[in-house]
């Protein structure tokens, strides 16, 4: 289990928010939802270290988040990448073996098979050599998985991965995603589109400067959370008959 406890974060003195208290489980795919600017990539990015916050404590089945680094594998946003990098996609998806090396080390000729194997695992074995720019979006997200594959974290964090990817991405992050979720591990993604929510996620946290709720899906879920969080319209529209997924 992933627990957050106490986390407050601030810009400027103003807080995002204070004194969340949210709990991820292992074996569970964890989704985060919430308006815009609601602090769900700060809640992210202050769990892992990457920005700082004002108190709080995270911790990775009963010790510091921090002595596990080389069990996270964190897929940032795009807007947040560097795609002019002189990089391959092969070489992208080769950094998932460097928590692993010895100091020095360099990737072996097993690493490099096992980078292949992932690849193809995200059918993108035919754009190896390509520089990371020239992908569509969902080529990128699944460069990224790719990489955490090779990785063998057992928490995996993604922020939005389904912004502006086609729908074969899209489905073929979830395939991986469920059979990570099968081998025990901790799932955490920070996701958009509301319609989709009860189809992809077993439990669920609801952010906006702040938990709203959490816990199963079908128990957050709710037309009274999505109205508290969003509106009173967007609950309506979501929860119509045939409505949310």
């Amino acid at each position: 289990m992933l627990k957050v406890q106490n986390l407050t974060v601030a810009y400027s003195d103003t807080p995002v928010f204070a004194d969340v208290a949210v709990n991820f489980n292992a074996g569970k795919i964890t989704g985060i939802i919430g308006p815009n600017g609601a602090g769900k990539s700060t809640l992210i990015k202050a769990m892992l270290g990457l920005i700082k916050s004002q108190t709080g404590t995270v911790s990775f089945n009963g010790h510091a988040l921090k002595q596990f680094q080389k069990q996270i594998a964190y897929v940032e946003q795009r807007k947040d990448l560097d795609l002019t990098f002189p990089i391959s996609v092969f070489d992208v998806v080769l950094t998932g073996t460097y928590g692993k090396l010895g100091l020095f080390r360099q990737p072996s000729k097993a690493d490099r098979q096992r980078c292949l194997v992932a690849l193809k695992q995200v059918d993108l074995v035919e754009f190896a050599n390509r520089q990371i720019g020239q992908l569509s979006g969902g080529q990128l997200q699944r460069v990224f998985v790719a990489r955490a594959i090779l990785q063998d974290a057992q928490l995996i964090i993604l922020d939005e991965p389904f912004v502006g990817i086609d729908l074969q991405s899209e489905t073929a992050i979830m395939a991986i995603l469920h059979q990570w979720r099968d081998e025990g591990k901790t799932i955490i993604v920070v996701h958009h589109d509301l319609n989709k929510v009860s189809h992809y996620f077993d439990d669920l946290v609801i952010l906006n400067h702040g938990i709203v709720d959490y816990g199963p899906v079908d128990d957050v879920y709710t037309p009274a959370n999505i109205e508290r969080t969003f509106s009173a319209d967007l609950s309506a529209v979501l929860f119509a008959k045939g409505g949310a997924q």
